[in-house]
């Protein structure tokens, strides 16, 4: 029932989703530049791609790129005006990813880990679906140093059912740690929340 709910909660936010991101487009900006330079020419999977701001805005530079979500209406935000020969969209859950292993040589998530109910359970298949070696990249907001506005915007997000983590950056390294990721490069990007654009190895 709650990942229904979740389900939900996101088709119904979907058409809405860029206008709320596009307060921190210059922090998105700078981690467009970061992602591009780590997936040239590689095979990239994308999981949580929402309205694919991050896919449409790197994808060009990868061998290939698959960006998957769980929300129909997000992907159906995302694929407008695709016009990518190498960027590929498709449903599917974080949990259950529908690759073989050692598919990858990168995978993407961004913001995403804190709203998920089980998120040691698509690390997991982060994990599975990662060529060894690959990198994770996983940038997420930080809840350190934020605005009463912004609480306020996280509470809402909670009593939709949609927040389960409310990390800081020691506690997010620490997590992706107890998984088996370790974070080889970090920076705290300047957005409304604190932006930790991290890049992680398995092990």
């Amino acid at each position: 029932m709650l990942i229904k709910n979740q389900k939900t909660f996101w088709n119904f936010y979907a058409p809405v989703y860029n206008i709320f991101m596009g307060i921190n487009k210059k922090a998105y900006q700078e981690m467009y530049q970061k992602i591009r330079k780590i997936i040239l020419k590689k095979q990239v999977l994308e999981v949580a791609t929402g309205t694919g701001l991050i896919a449409r805005n790197t994808a060009k530079f990868a061998k290939k790129y698959i960006a998957t979500d769980f929300s129909e209406n997000m992907l159906y935000q995302a694929q407008k005006g695709n016009q990518l020969e190498n960027l590929f969209f498709m449903q599917a859950d974080a949990c259950a990813l529908p690759f073989e292993k050692n598919r990858f040589d990168v995978v993407i998530i961004s913001n995403a880990l804190h709203i998920m109910p089980n998120p040691e359970k698509a690390l997991s298949e982060i994990a599975r679906v990662l060529k060894t070696g690959g990198i994770l990249i996983a940038p997420c907001f930080m809840y350190e140093n934020v605005t009463t506005a912004t609480i306020m915007v996280s509470k809402l997000f909670t009593i939709a059912g949609v927040t389960f983590s409310d990390w800081n950056e020691k506690e997010y390294i620490q997590f992706l740690k107890n998984n088996r990721f370790y974070v080889k490069k970090k920076a705290v990007l300047k957005a409304t929340m604190p932006l930790l654009y991290t890049e992680a190895v398995y092990r």
